[in-house]
């Protein structure tokens, strides 16, 4: 049924679904991935697309920016249209060292400075993390194609600007490989609902070194990124 945010109607959304942050990005993976890719849903301009790959149904729908969008849309598939699997798609602010631009991140957890995800049960910091797996099939398939990659924990912050140099060092000392918006919000949201989910990234700038790739390889440089998030949609076990 219709969702205050996804206008998509019985069936129109698939059970696996791709979800950048980013309308655009969505659009082009319909085109570029889908067979036969169709408009599903475009509440405020967040636009969702079903089609196929290899046969499969899958839909992209952008989460939009931060934790407390990405928590609606996420509830929504989950809760209201059935979705099994989500796969959060974007970019992410790299902080390990001799970490290259383009490289992908797998988030094998994600840490949070934002008070939502930890409003689930009162008095208990939950850790967020991905379905197991998803994560071992991403891992799988970056690794059978050859692709620059690392396996590790994500910042999910509530802020895009601003962060003190210290807490961003922090981080970095304790391993964390790259710091974006969304995933502690999807990860939190999987466990509450019983379903799985997993975060890929592309590392598009090094907060650390101060490089970042040009905007028109922000855009169109995340087919990798692509191809092993849809890897670990298709891996076998289903949750139930």
């Amino acid at each position: 049924m219709p969702t205050p945010h996804i206008a998509a109607g019985p069936g129109e959304i698939a059970p696996l679904v791709l979800m950048p942050g980013d309308p655009r990005r969505g659009r082009r993976i319909a085109q570029e991935f889908f067979d036969d890719p169709r408009l599903v849903t475009d509440v405020r301009s967040i636009e969702g697309w079903t089609g196929s790959i290899r046969g499969r149904a899958v839909t992209v729908i952008a989460s939009g920016m931060g934790i407390p969008s990405m928590s609606i849309y996420a509830t929504e598939l989950y809760r209201f249209y059935d979705v099994q699997r989500i796969v959060r798609v974007g970019t992410t602010g790299g902080l390990a060292e001799g970490q290259a631009l383009g490289e992908l991140v797998i988030a094998s957890s994600a840490h949070t400075d934002s008070a939502l995800p930890g409003l689930q049960i009162p008095g208990v910091s939950l850790s967020h993390a991905p379905a197991y797996g998803m994560l071992e099939a991403a891992v799988h398939a970056a690794r059978s194609r050859s692709l620059p990659y690392r396996v590790g924990p994500v910042l999910s912050s509530d802020t895009f600007y601003g962060s003190p140099p210290e807490k961003v060092a922090a981080l970095a000392a304790r391993g964390t490989l790259g710091i974006e918006m969304e995933s502690a919000g999807l990860y939190a949201i999987a466990a509450l609902e019983g379903r799985e989910a997993l975060t890929v990234l592309t590392v598009s700038d090094h907060i650390l070194r101060g490089e970042e790739v040009s905007s028109a390889d922000r855009e169109t440089g995340y087919a990798p990124m692509v191809e092993v998030a849809v890897e670990a949609l298709f891996s076998e076990t289903l949750a139930r």
